[in-house]
């Protein structure tokens, strides 16, 4: 089974009983939020469900795949990461 952003909303308002408009205000307010506190090197951490983090994924070697036979620099970036929490952890597990 697979949920979009979409279905989210819908099952939240189903829920909640408040509009679906407001609840996709809040969830794109969310997604906002953390990725800019991701952007000043912070972190989310939402207790029970996870920790969201951006690390730097070093430069290394690589190969070119269209080219086996050689080798490629891969630059560093920065990546956003996910951990999760004890709670969901434990749910994941039953």
């Amino acid at each position: 089974m697979y949920m979009n952003k979409a279905g989210l909303i819908e099952k939240i308002s189903d829920s909640t009983k408040i509009n679906k408009k407001q609840v996709e205000d809040v969830i794109e307010k969310m997604i906002d939020l953390i990725v800019r506190e991701l952007q000043n090197n912070g972190k989310v951490s939402l207790v029970g469900f996870g920790t969201f983090e951006a690390r730097t994924r070093h430069t290394r070697g690589g190969v070119n795949p269209q080219k086996p036979n050689e080798r490629i620099q891969i630059p560093e970036v920065r990546v956003a990461k996910f951990k999760t929490g004890k709670t969901l952890k434990d749910a994941l597990k039953s």
